[in-house]
């Protein structure tokens, strides 16, 4: 996960740390899962992808392994420089603009969860107004028992125990999230605002902003394709 809002961000930790609390060095070293995978099952091969919150590339990189036309976006212009092959976009994901539509829009990493809702209400707005006709938004949102399955661990292949250490009722609904990412030789911190969303209430958050789901991807239903609803071809 590459989590990569402003809400709320603070980072701790070894290299350069971007102004939304990212390290660029922790990402760097963080091995891609299977999510390009899913990404490449539920859409057809070679078409344009635009990728919201792209970070280092991690995913970037492995979905043009994969044929795709990708156009990487993120704020932090530390973690633009390290990708490559993708042409690259650097400005806040909530108000893009850039006059063009993809087969595809990936927001991954979480980024429906941000704590603001006027945020994630201008991230689900920018992936209507660059979806083409006949395309489909790929979402990533939490587990159901993210916030509260805690403290949790897993161990990512590049030999790193991520932590999710607490995670704390800040009000209204947004929970502070403290996260531990250990190396053999280093150690990152991250704390960051989510809101916790139930199925339901992410489906209302998508038709809020003219998406509907078209059906879960994974067992988990923590990857998502979504098209729009009747008639919307939104612009906002």
């Amino acid at each position: 996960m590459e989590l990569k809002r402003r809400d709320g961000y603070e980072g701790t930790g070894p290299g350069a740390i971007t102004p939304d609390g990212c390290a660029v060095e922790l990402y760097s070293r963080l091995a891609v899962g299977d999510e390009p995978d899913i990404v490449a099952a539920a859409v057809p091969a070679g078409g344009r992808l635009l990728e919201l919150g792209s970070g280092v590339g991690r995913m970037t990189h492995a979905l043009l392994e994969r044929g795709f036309d990708v156009t990487a976006v993120d704020e932090s212009a530390e973690m633009l420089e390290r990708v490559r092959g993708a042409r690259t976009i650097c400005g806040p994901i909530e108000e893009l603009d850039i006059g063009e539509t993809f087969d595809v829009v990936l927001l991954a990493s979480f980024l429906v969860h941000a704590g603001d809702i006027e945020v994630r209400r201008g991230l689900l707005r920018t992936c209507v107004r660059h979806l083409a006709e006949g395309g489909c938004v790929l979402i990533q949102r939490e587990g159901e028992d993210y916030h509260t399955d805690v403290p949790r661990e897993r161990e990512n292949p590049a030999g790193c125990t991520v932590r999710i250490v607490s995670a704390e009722p800040v009000g209204d609904g947004v929970d502070s999230v403290h996260v531990e990412y250990v190396f053999p030789d280093a150690v990152w911190t991250q704390t960051f605002r989510a809101r916790p969303l139930t199925r339901r209430q992410f489906e209302e958050a998508l038709g809020e902003e003219g998406l509907r789901v078209d059906r879960y991807l994974t067992a988990d239903r923590t990857w998502v394709r979504a098209v729009p609803t009747a008639g919307n071809r939104s612009r906002k």
